[in-house]
């Protein structure tokens, strides 16, 4: 088995102590090589570097931001992920149930044992885990702004968010159906894991075919501590107000808008458009040690 390493040197902290001489006790030297990221994206000019010397496996050690960039490359090649969650959330290795132990995901990816997941994708950009066009963009965006990766800076942003938020008109089509709607939460997974344990679409299947889309109108402020308490418990199904769907295509317009706030697996973007078209690819991934 050819390997290739591309780690995200600052994720948990930079704790995870990671390194060439470390893996060398898992994977033979000749056959392994290992990368580290400097920058956002750069992980996404790593991988494609790594291809062209056509390795079995590449391995992301990071966090879901991390794991996206190198998993995009590699949706529609022979090539096999492996993760090594080493970032604050995990939401992705949480559902793989991939061991946040270092040593015990590296010795999972040497048994070779691999599972085929479907991928998400907006507009042009791909997704493993889920997208938000509602307040967990927002969210996610204020969380980076505070450069506190934790659970408490998590729910710091969070609540700030929740003070701020003005639901957005969009246009929502799926299943057939289009709808109107003012989103406190427009949110499309492929995951039943956020990260940090939480989770908004606890019956997600990431190889059923199929994304999981939960909507949620304007909130007052009772219902959205109601909204709160159920996400912790994890019963989001039980909220009346909430609509959750089955979909394989899904197309969200804000005519009110230009531009368009959202989150992918955990980071957040500013599309330069008002129009997001979402598709899910079944199976088109492979993951190695899940």
């Amino acid at each position: 088995m050819y390997i290739h390493f591309i780690i995200n040197p600052i994720s948990g902290k930079g704790k995870h102590q990671i390194t060439k001489e470390m893996l060398h006790k898992f994977f033979p030297e000749d056959r392994l090589e290992v990368a580290f990221s400097e920058y956002k994206k750069h992980a996404v000019l790593l991988t494609q570097q790594a291809i062209l010397q056509n390795p079995d496996v590449i391995v992301a050690c990071g966090g879901d931001g991390t794991i996206n960039e190198v998993a995009s490359c590699l949706v529609g090649t022979k090539i096999k992920l492996g993760i090594i969650p080493i970032g604050s959330g995990n939401g992705l290795a949480s559902n793989l149930n991939i061991s946040r132990v270092v040593d015990e995901a590296l010795f999972s990816i040497k048994k070779g044992k691999t599972v085929a997941i479907d991928v998400g994708k907006a507009n042009d950009q791909y997704f493993f885990s889920n997208i938000g066009l509602g307040i967990d963009a927002l969210i996610i965006k204020k969380y980076e702004a505070s450069k506190k990766r934790t659970l408490s800076g998590y729910i710091n942003a969070s609540l700030k968010a929740s003070s701020q938020f003005k639901a957005p008109k969009a246009v929502v089509s799926f299943n057939g159906n289009k709808t109107e709607v003012n989103p406190f939460l427009l949110f499309i997974s492929n995951s039943n894991q956020m990260g940090y344990g939480f989770s908004l679409t606890p019956k997600a299947v990431l190889s059923d075919g199929f994304l999981n889309l939960l909507c949620v109108p304007k909130l007052n402020l009772l219902k959205k501590f109601i909204f709160g308490y159920l996400v912790l418990a994890k019963k989001t199904d039980d909220f009346s107000q909430g609509q959750q769907q089955l979909v394989q295509n899904i197309a969200i317009e804000f005519p009110e808008k230009i531009f368009t706030d959202i989150q992918i697996d955990g980071e957040f973007y500013n599309l330069k458009t008002n129009k997001i078209a979402v598709s899910v690819l079944p199976n088109a991934l492979e993951i190695l040690g899940a």
